[in-house]
């Protein structure tokens, strides 16, 4: 019999797989497909203070081996997440969920951890400092140890909860700013965001997105990803999740072993609604294929020797 319980800031979760921000909406809409509670937890939809529509359409293109998207934060604002979003997942799902903030300046960002704080059935708050799709918010802050150090702070002064600060890859040393985070009382760190890319259409000669550029995922990422988690391990000691084309359960395992407590599974869920149901089915018969009886103990196993 193998163990797949992690502990992730403090919280206990039955298994290591999270459905990542803006892949799984806020949950409930999943319930057709299976019952969700298999799930380690939930990271929801991503939240501003504010209502947004979001970018302007085309917002997704596909690539070899992933996609690129900028949807752009499309939410219905924190207030109706509160009052409507939260309300309709409990009634579904059991566990403690992660609550996913973005923000255009810090005031946006306290405001709305401020809002949510006080909702019993969130777990932690993932900081999203790392949207590429949207111009003057999020990755402006991502990109630099101290704008990450500026917005840690001011979270950390507005929730009791844990929270995790949401990594871009699109830096020249993220093992830095997850330092920087860290030293401004984040509880943990997630990573990888997507990598900033584009595609051209060859007979309109123009972007394939309205937004030009957008965020890459899937598997194509991965390798990048696993380095990056790898890097950071090293670099901090606050709990790690990892994501970035995760689609099996080894990948789970590749992720723990690189540094990772936790990970979230993102584009897998586009293209396989029960993606994350299957990983979860398949972590027993994967750890017992590698000599694996407890999951949590494998987290950095990649680092000795």
């Amino acid at each position: 019999m193998v163990d797949t319980s992690v502990k992730l800031c403090g919280i206990m979760l039955d298994n290591p797989v999270i459905p990542a921000s803006g892949t799984f909406g806020f949950g409930y809409e999943f319930t057709r497909f299976y019952d969700i509670n298999v799930l380690g937890s939930i990271s929801l939809k991503g939240t501003t203070k504010e209502p947004r529509f979001g970018n302007p359409t085309p917002r997704i293109a596909e690539c070899p081996s992933g996609l690129l998207n900028a949807v752009g934060l499309q939410n219905p604002g924190a207030q109706a997440v509160l009052n409507n979003e939260l309300k309709t997942l409990k009634r579904v799902y059991k566990k403690p969920v992660m609550a996913n903030v973005s923000g255009f300046s810090v005031d946006d960002y306290v405001s709305t951890v401020e809002m949510l704080t006080g909702d019993e059935g969130i777990g932690w708050f993932e900081i999203n400092i790392s949207c590429p799709n949207v111009h003057g918010g999020g990755l402006a802050f991502g990109t630099s140890a101290e704008g990450a150090a500026k917005i840690t702070k001011a979270v950390r002064k507005a929730t009791d909860k844990p929270i995790i600060i949401k990594l871009s890859p699109n830096v020249t040393d993220i093992a830095e700013i997850a330092k920087a985070c860290e030293a401004e009382g984040a509880d943990g760190v997630s990573l990888i965001n997507t990598l900033l890319g584009m595609r051209i259409d060859l007979k309109t000669k123009k972007p394939l997105l309205a937004n030009k550029t957008g965020g890459l995922s899937g598997p194509a990422v991965k390798p990048v990803a696993v380095r990056m988690v790898y890097q950071v391990y090293e670099a901090v000691k606050i709990p790690i999740i990892g994501m970035g084309g995760i689609s099996s359960a080894e990948d789970v395992i590749e992720f723990m072993l690189a540094g990772a407590v936790a990970t979230q599974v993102g584009a897998a869920n586009l293209v396989e609604p029960c993606a994350c149901k299957r990983i979860i089915d398949e972590l027993p018969a994967v750890m017992q294929k590698y000599g694996i009886k407890k999951l949590s103990e494998i987290t950095g196993g990649a680092h000795n020797g």
